[in-house]
């Protein structure tokens, strides 16, 4: 056998080893483990690492090549949107762009500085890129999880120039191709001053030299760094961080946004720290109030808004946008919205207004008409449709929409809210009884909350301190009655309450439970309001009122949620409380001014009126089977903006002019709800409140009288006969007199008798909020 042989013969020797091991391996041998050990070593690892590096480095080669600058086309992307009512009809149309370029010369250089310091500290030394940032903006798109910040000024001018705002693989690598080819060609000047040309600052303004006249009446020449810092500051959330828009969130986060800006300009060394330690934002950075959009007078700019703002809420939940992404993609770029709008209902609506309120109203004799604000928004609680809004005395005159405001308490109309939380939880009192219509709470003014056996430092006044003494659920709702509600939000847990109230639909970040908020001192809006009220109107489901109908864009449209949601709370729960507002309504607060109204015909109404601290709020928000409307009016200082009494306004009510939410609001909503519907009757699967049985009453005399003195007007949907003698009459007189069922009046209390509904007195804690 030659060499040859033998050497093959030995390597099939060799080969045949490792078979005949595997046959009969050794005790504790591992052969799986040592494939695998032989499959993943660090020599392939390393190989396949670096041949993915590879393929990506010359994937990026190939992209680089193949992706070329386009041409800038964003003036040509501007486009008219048009607005139009439930019918078709065009409510208005919008989009005169307003879009003025200026030489960055011009720019004062600190105010170049301010965008440089808000968006992209390494603007000047970068590549045009960031490279994490983009990194973990493709890995989110890829897992749905939506946006980030940290894109460079020169990503964000291609995107506003020569890409759009689509969240999508393909354009995000091409904004990373065309960025660093736009930073090779252009210098930092040439893209900084394309960037803030091009950016969305609010208030149609597109450009620097827009915003400062939109802000400031001034040429972008003439600003100063504090301005600039704002207009920075703006880019991050046009529409929120307007200061003539904003709610109390918005102007807390863009002040913070503005000094953010400006500290980062001293760590830059491009502002004096003396010098920064003078500035002051409201002082120095306040812009004034914006001029109208033609095609937005009247109502019609609140209703765009509102449009607006929806569509943008949609784009940033479908598409993962930023605020300022979501605005830049929706404000005139030729989208057809389609609102949920009723014309019928809106012209019924502002004539409403007109004809309750405003057309009372004279500044020149009385300067407390001047403050005089009124918000409302009516709602189908069947499909959650916002059917009317009216957003305050003109667009172009009042730019904040009264209709979403808030900054306002909503007072007593919070206190369904307690009665809903406790029937939900089948909570009880602090002698173990059911909270339930007919349940006897201590209607003492003033009377100390209790908490197992403890005092909790609460104790609301009732309005003009009445004492009611022994008093029914339904009773204390028809009255507003303060300690009551106070008690039994503590008998709830104040916890519960404030989760119900979220579930309902009110915005609770950052709120207390604490006893004062059982007198609505909170902020919220009639936008809340109505969406809290449609929840009990549709048997407990929960309603997020919506204005679009639909919203499309040439070849594409958006998906538009549906108003109503899941069961938030039981049916039972639901009908009860409606059934009690309707004691308010029949035989309480409301009685005058909506159930003894002669435009109403056979409509069966549930509600609750409310009126704030100092009397700088008022309330009525009610409903029938077919429709909620929560009108809402503010005492804003015409001048200041600053939250003011309405005390004396109109110089029509009795003094001391009291304006309750059982006057004009409750006026505006009857003259508006009468005129809008028909005979109606709740369908409700409760036992309790006064649609369903009559109104207990207290009386002045120590024995019952033989009948109520005051039945439902509206017949109830199942007739209940009462006793000879009600079972639930209080057998002791309260102890400064009882309330009367009469009509409340407007003007003058007469002694130990509330005067349509309950108003404020401030607390020790400075909580207010002490309305019914």
């Amino acid at each position: 056998m030659g060499r040859a042989e033998e050497r093959r013969a030995r390597q099939r020797g060799h080969r045949a080893a490792p078979q005949r091991r595997r046959s009969a391996p050794a005790a504790g041998a591992r052969p799986a483990k040592g494939r695998i050990r032989r499959l993943f070593t660090w020599k392939k690892m390393l190989g396949t690492f670096l041949g993915l590096c590879l393929l990506g480095i010359g994937g990026f080669i190939v992209l680089y090549l193949v992706v070329d600058v386009p041409e800038g086309n964003a003036a040509a992307r501007q486009e008219s949107n048009v607005y139009k009512y439930s019918d078709g009809s065009v409510l208005a149309r919008v989009g005169d762009v307003n879009r003025e370029s200026v030489d960055l010369a011009k720019v004062p250089k600190e105010v170049q500085h301010t965008f440089v310091a808000a968006e992209n500290k390494s603007f000047y030394h970068d590549s045009g890129i960031d490279v994490r940032g983009l990194a973990r903006g493709l890995f989110n798109t890829v897992t749905g999880r939506g946006t980030q910040g940290g894109s460079t000024i020169t990503q964000q001018y291609v995107k506003n120039y020569y890409l759009n705002q689509d969240q999508t693989v393909t354009r995000k690598l091409r904004e990373m191709v065309i960025s660093l080819k736009v930073d090779r060609r252009l210098t930092k000047d040439q893209i900084l001053a394309g960037y803030i040309n091009t950016s969305y600052y609010g208030r149609n303004a597109y450009g620097i030299q827009a915003a400062s006249q939109a802000y400031y009446r001034k040429d972008a020449s003439r600003l100063s760094v504090q301005q600039g810092a704002y207009l920075a500051a703006l880019l991050q959330a046009p529409s929120q961080y307007d200061w003539a828009a904003a709610g109390p969130v918005g102007k807390k986060l863009v002040e913070a946004r503005w000094n953010y800006v400006l500290d980062n300009m001293v760590k830059q060394h491009w502002l004096d720290p003396a010098q920064r330690q003078t500035m002051n934002f409201k002082k120095d950075a306040i812009p004034k109030d914006p001029k109208g959009t033609p095609g937005e007078e009247g109502q019609k700019g609140y209703l765009v808004r509102l449009a607006n703002q929806q569509l943008e809420q949609q784009l940033m939940k479908q598409q993962g946008l930023t605020q300022a992404q979501a605005e830049n993609a929706v404000v005139d770029r030729g989208w057809t919205i389609t609102l949920n709008i009723d014309k019928k209902k809106q012209v019924a609506l502002e004539k409403a207004v007109k004809s309750q309120l405003t057309s009372k109203l004279n500044a020149k004799k009385r300067k407390v008409d001047a403050d005089i604000q009124a918000g409302a928004v009516s709602v189908n609680p069947k499909n959650g449709k916002i059917v009317a809004l009216y957003g305050g005395q003109d667009y172009f005159k009042h730019y904040f929409n009264n209709a979403t405001r808030r900054d306002y308490q909503p007072a007593s109309t919070f206190k369904p809210v307690i009665l809903a939380a406790a029937l939900e939880n089948n909570a009880t009192t602090q002698t173990g009884k059911p909270i339930a219509a007919n349940t006897i709470y201590d209607g003492t003014s003033g009377r100390q909350v209790v908490d197992h056996g403890s005092k909790v430092g609460f104790g609301p006044p009732n309005e003009d301190k009445v004492d009611y003494g022994p008093i029914t659920v339904q009773k204390a709702m028809n009255q507003s009655v303060n300690s009551v509600f106070a008690q039994m939000g503590v008998d709830v847990g104040m916890t519960k309450v404030m989760d119900t109230a979220k579930q309902l639909g009110m915005d609770t970040d950052g709120m207390q439970a604490v006893p004062a908020q059982t007198l609505g001192s909170m902020g919220a809006s009639p936008l809340e309001m109505a969406g809290i009220y449609a929840t009990f109107d549709n048997h407990g489901y929960k309603v997020t009122p919506g204005i679009l109908k639909s919203a499309e864009q040439k070849d594409r449209s958006v998906d538009i949620p549906d108003p109503i949601g899941s069961q938030v709370i039981s049916r039972t729960a639901a009908d009860t409380v409606t059934s009690v507002l309707t004691g308010v309504v029949d035989d309480g607060t409301a009685k005058k001014n909506v159930a003894d109204n002669p435009l109403r015909n056979g409509q069966q109404v549930a509600g609750k009126t409310g009126t704030s601290d100092e009397n700088k709020s008022a309330w009525f928000t009610g409903y029938t089977p077919d429709l909620v409307t929560s009108v809402g009016l503010f005492g804003e200082d015409n001048k200041t903006k600053a939250h003011v009494s309405m005390m004396g306004a109109t110089g029509l009510l009795l003094p001391p002019g009291r304006v309750n939410g059982g006057t004009y609001p409750a006026q505006i909503w009857a003259a508006y709800t009468f005129g809008v519907t028909d005979e109606a009757k709740f369908d409700l699967n409760t036992t309790q409140g006064a649609a369903v049985q009559p109104t207990d009453t207290p009386t002045f005399s120590q024995t019952p009288s033989q009948t109520p003195s005051n039945t439902p007007s509206s017949a109830p949907p199942t007739s209940t006969t009462p006793s000879t003698t009600p079972t639930r009459t209080p057998t002791q007189t309260p102890t400064t007199g009882a309330p009367t069922t009469g009509t409340p009046t407007t003007g003058a209390p007469t002694t130990g008798t509330p005067t349509g509904d309950a108003t404020d007195t401030p607390l020790d804690e400075g909580n207010g909020g002490l309305g019914q």
